[in-house]
C-alpha cells in the first residue's frame, strides 16, 4: 500500500476543510433566504394587541363599545369638552369623543398601543379632534381636561384621586367598574346591551371647596363641614343656629335651606356669589367671602 506523502495530506484536509465551510454556509443562506419572507411578513402584519397583555399599570382589556358611548353620556359630553383618557389603550374612547366633536387626547405608555390608535383614529376620519401620546399617566397634565375618562384598577384610582381632587370644580371623571373608595360616585349606571364584563360607568364631579366659616351680609355666618362633595353645616344669626336643610355641592354649586330660605349660590376660591330666596320673593342677590378655613 503506498503511503500519501505530507504535502498531498495536507491540501486533501484542507480542500475537505473549503469543501464542508462551502457547504455549511449555502445552508446558512438557504435557512436565511426561507426565513426573509417569514421576517418581512412579520414586520408587515400590523400590531394586534391581545386582551390581557400587561402594560406599565395594568393589563388591557378593551371597553366595549356600548359601554364607552354609556360613559360619555355620564358625562354629558359635547363640542365644547375636551376629554382627556387615561390608559388610552386602543384609542376608541377617544376616537368617539371625537365623533361627538370634543377635543380628545389619549395618555398611553405603550407606543405600539399609541401607533395603533393613530392609525384608527385616521381610519376614522377624527384625527383632527383626536390625538395620542406616549406618557405616564401619573405625570401627565391634567388640567386642560373637562372630563377624565379611565378604566384602570382601584389602586391606581386611589393614587390618582388627590391629582383628580384638585382640578377645577366642575370636572367630570367616568370611570369603567372601579371606585375611588371613599369619594362616592355622583351617580352610576350599567349597561346591560352588549357588554358582558366591567359594564358599570360611574361619574364623578369635581367638587369646590367649601369648609370653613363664610361671612355673609347681616353678620350672618355660614359654616360648613365638607368630605368630598358631601356638605353639612348651619347657618348662625343673632345667635341662632340653623342646621342646613338638604345641601347640595355639584362642582361649584352650592344649594340648601337654612331658617326657611333658599341658598343657590357659585363658588370661585374663597367668593361666593348667588341668590337668596324667602317664600314666593324673587331672588335677592347675596355674596359671602370665606373668613376661615
Amino acid at each position: 500500500m503506498s503511503r500519501m506523502r505530507p504535502t498531498r495530506m495536507l491540501a486533501a484536509v484542507a480542500c475537505a476543510l473549503a469543501c464542508s465551510v462551502m457547504a455549511a454556509a449555502r445552508g446558512q443562506d438557504q435557512h436565511q433566504e426561507a426565513q426573509e419572507p417569514q421576517s418581512r411578513q412579520q414586520a408587515q402584519r400590523p400590531y394586534q394587541p391581545e386582551i390581557g397583555q400587561e402594560g406599565k399599570d395594568v393589563v388591557w382589556v378593551p371597553t366595549s363599545d356600548t359601554m364607552v358611548e354609556k360613559m360619555l353620556d355620564l358625562a354629558e359630553v359635547t363640542p365644547a369638552d375636551y376629554v382627556l383618557d387615561l390608559g388610552s389603550g386602543d384609542g376608541r374612547t377617544v376616537i368617539a369623543a371625537a365623533r361627538r366633536g370634543a377635543r380628545a387626547h389619549g395618555i398611553e405608555y405603550n407606543p405600539e398601543m399609541v401607533e395603533l390608535s393613530r392609525g384608527n383614529a385616521e381610519a376614522a376620519g377624527v384625527t383632527s379632534l383626536a390625538t395620542f401620546e406616549r406618557a405616564d399617566l401619573f405625570e401627565a397634565d391634567l388640567s386642560k381636561a373637562t372630563v377624565i375618562t379611565m378604566f384602570l384598577l382601584p389602586s391606581i384610582n386611589l393614587e390618582l384621586r388627590p391629582k383628580l381632587l384638585a382640578m377645577a370644580p366642575g370636572t367630570r371623571i367616568v370611570s369603567n367598574t372601579f371606585d375611588m373608595e371613599g369619594w362616592k360616585p355622583d351617580r352610576s349606571e350599567v349597561v346591560t346591551k352588549d357588554c358582558a364584563n366591567y359594564c358599570t360607568a360611574l361619574l364623578w364631579v369635581v367638587p369646590a371647596r367649601v369648609e370653613g366659616t363664610w361671612q355673609l351680609p347681616r353678620g350672618r355666618r355660614l359654616r360648613l363641614a365638607q368630605t368630598f362633595q358631601v356638605v353639612s353645616g348651619a347657618l348662625v344669626a343673632g345667635g341662632t343656629r340653623r342646621s342646613l336643610v338638604r345641601p347640595r355641592l355639584r362642582g361649584d354649586h352650592l344649594t340648601f335651606t337654612a331658617g326657611g330660605a333658599r341658598y343657590d349660590l357659585r363658588v370661585t376660591g374663597d367668593t361666593m356669589r348667588g341668590t337668596v330666596t324667602t317664600g314666593r320673593t324673587k331672588g335677592e342677590p347675596i355674596e359671602a367671602t370665606r373668613v376661615t378655613s
